[in-house]
């Protein structure tokens, strides 16, 4: 049996405080596939990155235990199963383009040849190849991300731990970096998990939409998206991404998130006829 991306079994993250103790994280259990992409969604401080800083082994459970692939996060680490990406792209400003994809594989001792091969497919991937020799301060706030992404991919990790990486960007350009990166998981098939604060873009990009509570963060609900990506995933268009976000399914699913994430109840999408009107209003 394949041992599972991510299994997150009892945590709870406790932080000490000033005269007091601040429950962030409290018996948490997730689980995640190999291949599949997993968003987390709550209000701020609900512990969305608290949780997956404990999966990257940036820090740890007061209780509770982490496997990644089957092994203790920290081993997972050290063995860099995993890539990540932040809000910022944390880019070496002295570093070429290339030389920023190449960095993980450098460190890991892989020859400059390789290296090279390696990081130009990537530019290719992400449509960055023409600014290959760059530097990070000649990039849009768009295309900076993209190289990030790319670094992440560069050691060719089994899961990508990605906490909110277009929160920074305008709506037109998040959009369509999440349409590439539909299409880049589609290439890579490693399993995801995706911390962000918007609805519309857990829904967009998840097989599951996990919702939090507000602290301490529990989960409150797992919500199994059920949408058509074949068209995004294969050709990364974004005509194709906003035939998408004009389906009347996506609408029901954005607004089931948002009545799981309201403690409000919950509708139901699969054979449920739900008024795109009645959804759409709030759906950002």
């Amino acid at each position: 049996m394949t041992a599972a991306a991510v299994r997150v079994t009892g945590v709870t993250r406790v932080f000490a405080g000033a005269g007091r103790e601040v429950v962030a994280l409290e018996d948490v259990d997730l689980t995640v596939a190999p291949g599949e992409f997993v968003s987390l969604i709550g209000p701020s401080g609900c512990g969305k990155s608290t949780l997956l800083r404990l999966i990257a082994d940036l820090d740890a459970p007061s209780a509770g235990t982490v496997e990644v692939f089957g092994r203790p996060a920290r081993e997972a680490r050290l063995s860099r199963d995993y890539g990540i990406a932040f809000q910022q792209a944390g880019l070496l400003p002295w570093r070429t383009v290339r030389a920023n994809i190449e960095l993980p594989l450098a460190l890991a001792g892989v020859g400059r040849g390789a290296r090279r091969e390696r990081a130009d497919h990537l530019l290719d991937l992400v449509g960055l190849a023409d600014f290959a020799g760059q530097f990070p301060d000649q990039l849009s706030g768009g295309m900076q991300q993209r190289v990030a992404i790319a670094r992440a991919l560069a050691d060719e990790p089994s899961l990508l731990l990605m906490d909110e990486p277009f929160g920074a960007l305008d709506e037109m350009t998040r959009e369509h970096l999440q349409t590439q990166l539909l299409r880049i998981c589609a290439e890579n098939r490693a399993a995801v998990v995706f911390v962000t604060h918007s609805i519309p873009e857990a829904v967009f990009l998840s097989d599951r939409v996990v919702v939090m509570s507000a602290r301490p963060g529990r989960v409150r609900e797992d919500i199994a998206v059920r949408l058509d990506r074949s068209a995004v995933a294969g050709a990364g268009l974004d005509s194709a991404s906003d035939d998408l976000r004009a389906d009347a399914g996506f609408f029901a699913h954005v607004a089931r998130v948002r009545a799981a994430l309201h403690g409000t109840p919950s509708l139901a999408v699969a054979g449920d006829t739900v008024a795109e009107d009645a959804v759409r209003g709030g759906a950002a």
